[in-house]
């Protein structure tokens, strides 16, 4: 059964994955779908861990960045609000 959910991203990168979704005949909600299922079907103990396969590597620009959840969640939400600024 689906269930919606709403997700907030950088403009250029849902139109990188619009592109990418339409150009392998999926709809969006299902390239995330996958992408989440592959990620939570194993145990990673950290995203370092995870594997990036080559069709990330080939849409993406430049050098992936993962940012550990920060201990003070404040911070973390004015971060959050400033870079929406």
């Amino acid at each position: 059964m689906d269930a919606k959910i709403t997700l907030s991203f950088d403009k250029q990168i849902i139109e990188k994955a619009k592109r990418y979704a339409e150009n392998n005949n999926i709809s969006l909600s299902r390239l995330m779908e996958f992408i989440l299922d592959k990620i939570t079907t194993h145990q990673y103990e950290s995203l370092e861990d995870l594997p990036v396969s080559d069709w990330v590597n080939a849409v993406a620009e430049g050098e992936a960045e993962y940012i550990a959840k920060p201990k003070n969640y404040a911070k973390q939400k004015q971060e959050y609000r400033n870079r929406k600024k």
